[in-house]
């Protein structure tokens, strides 16, 4: 059996039963002062940005309406032009972070469509870098984060804070 080592999900694991309903709702639901704990980057009044658990690379992160739906039809106009605000703010802070060569931005709507939250449909942005594919998850089954959340979480809060100055 190979074993990573991963001690930055050991908190998740043993919370993760502690969260009842929606995790998107109950880390928007947050006060400020949580948001590090909950990976919630930046509220506005329409949506937010929070940093994926699960990123498939480092600044993996997610813009996200507070109005919980799984179906993007039912999402205001307001919220879809904020939507797209802070999807411009995120890629303007994981371009000052990070230096990606590009991104992978999209939503999974649906499980058939890859989804593992159906109820609260969220976008995807994924940076990503010339190289960044190598043979660790073709022949190992593995993927390797090069950063911890927290590191990746106080980075990208940075950056976004002084974006909106």
């Amino acid at each position: 059996m190979d074993i990573l080592w991963a001690p930055w999900r050991s908190h998740y694991v043993e919370n993760v039963d502690n969260i009842e309903g929606c995790f998107l709702c109950h880390a928007v639901s947050q006060p400020e002062d949580k948001w590090r704990e909950v990976l919630v980057l930046h509220k506005s009044s329409e949506s937010f940005i929070i940093l994926n658990k699960y990123p498939y690379n480092s600044g993996h992160l997610m813009v996200v309406p507070i109005k919980h739906t799984g179906n993007y039809e039912e999402l205001s106009q307001e919220t879809v032009i904020d939507m797209d605000r802070l999807l411009r703010l995120s890629l303007k802070a994981l371009k000052k972070v990070f230096h990606p060569h590009g991104f992978n931005i999209g939503y999974n709507i649906g499980r058939p469509a890859g989804a593992g939250l159906e109820t609260h449909i969220h976008m995807h942005v994924v940076p990503r870098w010339n190289g960044d594919t190598n043979f660790m998850p073709v022949i190992g089954k593995t993927k390797v984060i090069s950063q911890d959340l927290e590191t990746t979480y106080d980075r990208l809060k940075k950056a976004i804070d002084e974006l909106l100055k």
